[in-house]
């Protein structure tokens, strides 16, 4: 599930540490994941945010461990109504993903876990 939330500083992609629980987004941060993404179709005349307004987006991910084709899928009924599905797409990345992420449970930038992070008091907001 996706979920869309309010822009935040392209610094904050470099962020690891701990936010304390009484501010904004309090709790541990991890970077589990980064890279790049690009329009899965290729086609210039296909706009994002047209597809974005449909409420149906495919894209291709190069990430050091999400890779390959993926399709993000507006909810549209009940309570959910601002939730997104991120399905994967069935391509030569599926199989080394299903046996790969479930082991994943590190930083990729500091190739820390999240109990390692939180105990680290030099990574912690005040």
């Amino acid at each position: 599930m996706a979920i869309p939330t309010e822009d935040h500083p392209i610094a904050y992609a470099k962020f690891e540490g701990v936010i304390p629980q009484n501010q904004y987004g309090g709790g541990t941060v991890m970077i589990w994941d980064k890279g790049t993404f690009e329009n899965l179709k290729k086609d210039p005349s296909i706009n994002l945010e047209k597809a974005y307004k449909k409420g149906r987006l495919k894209f291709f991910l190069s990430g050091k461990k999400l890779q390959g084709g993926y399709t993000l899928i507006k909810m549209t009924s009940g309570n959910m109504k601002n939730n997104w599905l991120l399905t994967k797409i069935n391509d030569k990345n599926a199989d080394a993903r299903r046996k790969s992420l479930s082991t994943q449970n590190k930083s990729v930038i500091s190739d820390r876990t999240l109990e390692e992070i939180r105990e680290d008091k030099k990574t912690q907001l005040k």
